[in-house]
């Protein structure tokens, strides 16, 4: 790749089209097959099968998370990697995954509300960042940060899953997200002026934050024309939505914050043009659990 950068910049003075555009063809391709895999496994592995799926990735992502953490050594890495592991099936047993009858829902929304104070602190870190890496800069502390990252990001799939609109449910989320992060890539170049955590992610603005609030508007406008909501409903539906945009933008947020208190670009080169697990996945860890906890204790808005 830097050979034919070089070569494109003797030629021309400037990095060549030729190389961002087979970048962007490759970022494009591997977007593609994502979307196809996790389609395909959210609609028909089933319930059990999904979570099980799912449980793949979060220990994929402790392995890249133990990177995260500073933990080098290949010991270090795959025992951090089991105790990740060990964490999710004691999860799974109190959520009574899997269960014949049902999910232990009660147990579930106790793990979530628990995770949303976390995400609360976690706010509270990035915006003091970097003063505060003093609080949360040590191997294990950022180590500790991954457990609480990747284990509620599973129980929140899992619940969701379960419900009767389960892929519907998870599919929404990830499409509220995607777009979110779409409309705050266009408005925050178009307008983008103030930032929002320079010192995590400097090309993160306000405008884009912003941005990536509106364009979800019209989707809350067809989904509650389209299951004809009432106003309670509806200002239900509009609280979730807004609720999961922003925590997805503090999972982003989060992950660069320790990406760059590490000093390292991407969490891994598992996915061609996009990096690593995390790098794609970091929104949904904040996203999940907060949709999944307000629609489970509010009964739904659908």
């Amino acid at each position: 790749m830097s050979i034919i950068a070089g070569n494109d910049v003797l030629a021309s003075g400037k990095p060549g089209q030729r190389v961002v555009d087979d970048m962007l063809r490759q970022r494009i391709i591997t977007g593609i097959a994502i979307a196809v895999v996790f389609f395909a496994a959210l609609f028909l592995l089933g319930p059990t099968g999904f979570s099980l799926a799912i449980a793949c990735l979060v220990g994929f992502g402790a392995w890249e998370w133990s990177n995260l953490s500073g933990l080098s050594s290949l010991s270090q890495r795959v025992f951090y990697l089991c105790i990740v592991l060990i964490v999710l099936v004691l999860s799974a047993m109190l959520i009574d995954f899997p269960s014949v009858a049902a999910l232990d829902f009660n147990a579930g929304q106790t793990i979530l509300a628990y995770t949303v104070l976390w995400w609360a602190i976690a706010l509270l870190w990035v915006q003091g960042y970097p003063s505060s890496a003093i609080l949360w800069g040590s191997r294990w502390m950022r180590a500790i940060m991954g457990l609480l990252v990747l284990v509620p990001t599973w129980v929140a799939a899992v619940m969701l899953i379960h419900l009767e609109q389960g892929p519907w449910l998870v599919s929404l989320v990830v499409v509220l997200v995607a777009t979110a992060d779409i409309g705050a890539y266009f408005s925050g170049r178009r307008f983008g002026r103030r930032y929002l955590s320079p010192h995590v992610s400097p090309k993160k603005t306000w405008e884009g934050l912003f941005g990536g609030v509106l364009v979800n508007v019209p989707i809350v406008i067809a989904l509650g024309i389209g299951f004809g909501l009432d106003l309670r409903h509806w200002l239900l539906l509009g609280f979730t939505v807004l609720a999961t945009v922003l925590s997805s933008v503090l999972g982003d947020l989060l992950e660069s914050m320790v990406k760059r208190h590490r000093g390292i670009k991407d969490s891994g080169n598992i996915l061609p043009g996009h990096g690593g697990l995390l790098d794609r996945i970091d929104s949904l860890t904040a996203a999940l659990p907060v949709f999944a906890l307000i629609t489970v204790s509010s009964n739904g808005w659908f």
